[in-house]
């Protein structure tokens, strides 16, 4: 009896250990693998992920930078506070701390506070802005800062990739990449009495984006983020300065902190605009003289109140808009051809252009 219960102790103790094995076993095969692949193991992938959007923004990303708007205001207890008015993003054009903008990011601030990607914070000097154009430059004291390598604005084509780096939403999501297309070029935006010609691209371009990068293919930057239509119905359209427009515009503010426009002391409304203000004329093109400054450009030519600017340097002109663009890349000091009916004559007047006043 006690041989047949030594055996079958025995059995009951192998089957046990094997069951043991077998559970350990098929433990061990059924668990996954876990292990963080090498730099060997991953090469493919790797070379696979590092696309050009990938070293565009490695390029380009470490000089898009926060500019925080701070500005005073009365608190409840009729105290005065430093507030944050609003944050947009910049790009750092020279490594001795210069940085592109756009104007309503600065628009009134008593304070510019500059966050760059390494963490650092810096007090920022607005040195110049340009309202006609929507654009500012800011000075911190730093060098040997990252900086933004400029592209070609007018070798741009249509469906070409486009990638637009920026602060979309605050400080938050500071360093945001969105990818599109180049989606047009010299798109016409009328906004007030300015028009701009802008790239569009469908690139997500947010509240916050604006004064960021719009980054080619190369790394390079090709615009300044500014106009987001936000119309009910209108969506995937952001639009960009382009850079060949921005570079002498940065330049002289970096020089004489302002952009000089040419004038010529007379003021001129659309057909539209003379009937709305009750002008009694029949125009149906051109611009109706409504008022000569004395002493000015226009009043020196004989140019009167009542006259149809219809053409200025050979350029149509059928708004203030237009009026203006041609002006703007007039040379101060230079003659200036105004052709004009008076009186169902066809004239030509030729005022000298004088820097716009202040």
């Amino acid at each position: 009896m006690n041989k047949w219960l030594r055996r079958f102790n025995v059995l009951i103790i192998g089957i046990i250990i094997g069951g043991l094995c077998v559970t350990n076993y098929t433990k061990a095969a059924a668990m996954p693998n876990l292990s963080i692949p090498t730099a060997v193991q991953d090469e493919g992938a790797s070379l696979a992920r590092n696309t050009f959007v990938v070293q565009a923004v490695k390029k380009v990303g470490p000089a898009v930078v926060g500019i925080t708007n701070k500005a005073y205001m009365r608190d409840n207890f009729d105290q005065k506070v430093l507030v944050e008015k609003g944050v947009g993003s910049g790009v750092i054009f020279d490594s001795n701390g210069y940085i592109a903008t756009n104007y309503h990011v600065v628009e009134g601030a008593q304070e510019i506070v500059v966050s760059l990607t390494d963490g650092r914070t810096l007090n920022g000097k607005v040195l110049g802005v340009d309202s006609a154009t929507d654009l500012a430059v800011v000075k911190v004291d730093a060098t040997g800062l990252p900086a933004v390598e400029f592209g070609n604005s007018d070798s741009l084509m249509a469906g070409e990739p486009a990638v637009a780096i920026g602060n979309p939403l605050g400080l938050e999501f500071r360093g945001s990449v969105t990818v599109g297309v180049i989606s047009a070029l010299n798109r016409t935006i009328e906004v007030g009495d300015r028009k701009f010609k802008l790239i569009q691209t469908d690139a997500a371009i947010n509240p916050g984006n604006s004064g960021g990068a719009l980054v080619n293919a190369d790394g390079e930057v090709v615009g300044i983020n500014s106009v987001k239509i936000s119309a009910a119905g209108v969506e995937g359209m952001g639009f960009s300065i382009p850079i060949n427009s921005v570079r002498p515009i940065l330049q002289s503010l970096v020089e004489k902190g302002k952009v000089s426009r040419a004038y010529l002391g007379v003021a001129a409304l659309d057909r539209e605009s003379a009937l709305r203000y009750s002008y009694n004329v029949e125009i149906d093109h051109g611009m109706y003289v409504t008022r000569v400054e004395k002493g000015g450009p226009a009043d020196q030519a004989d140019i009167q109140q009542g006259d149809i600017i219809e053409k200025v340097n050979s350029t149509i002109v059928n708004s203030v808009a237009d009026l203006r663009a041609v002006l703007d890349n007039v040379p101060i000091g230079s003659t200036v051809d105004v052709e004009i009916t008076r009186n169902g004559k066809n004239l030509t007047m030729h005022p000298v252009a004088i820097e716009m006043p202040n």
